[in-house]
């Protein structure tokens, strides 16, 4: 791996894809690559050779506030900090069988259903319906319910 420090740079809330898109498309030689993970509001990450680079890339960019300084100098950080941005959590993280759901895209948006079955493999979830009369397991991709009530908290 290389040794290029790596650069949070602050930007407004909701505006961290635009941020990044307009750094990933400046013609710098020393700015070598952005990320603006889905986890980390208000902030993207720069790998950069310098911190000068990024704040001259950073005069014309709306959006963008700054670097983020630690003791009056643009902190930088190392691969090893950033890399859990780096490898994606699969939707059903977080969601238990009995948990209380509901689906929020799909033919059965807005119903609410329990969870009976988790196929992480698949990152697929199998649910029963509340209001249906006859009780059917419908299986779901894992992006397509938000958890209302979980029986482990």
């Amino acid at each position: 791996m290389s040794d290029v420090p790596i650069f949070a740079v602050k930007t407004t809330a909701s505006q961290e894809r635009t941020v990044a898109d307009m750094i990933a498309n400046r013609e710098a030689d020393d700015i070598h690559a952005v990320l603006a993970p889905d986890s980390l509001t208000s902030y993207v990450m720069v790998e950069a050779d310098s911190d000068g680079a990024i704040t001259r890339a950073l005069e014309e960019i709306p959006h963008a506030r700054g670097l983020v300084e630690s003791g009056g100098q643009a902190g930088s950080s190392s691969m090893a900090e950033v890399e859990h941005f780096l490898s994606p959590t699969p939707d059903v993280e977080g969601i238990a069988e009995g948990d209380i759901v509901e689906l929020i895209a799909g033919p059965f948006k807005g119903e609410k259903a329990r969870v009976q079955r988790i196929d992480e493999t698949k990152d697929q979830v199998t649910v029963e319906l509340y209001e249906a009369t006859v009780p059917i397991p419908v299986t779901v991709r894992g992006d397509q319910i938000r958890v209302l009530d979980s029986d482990e908290r």
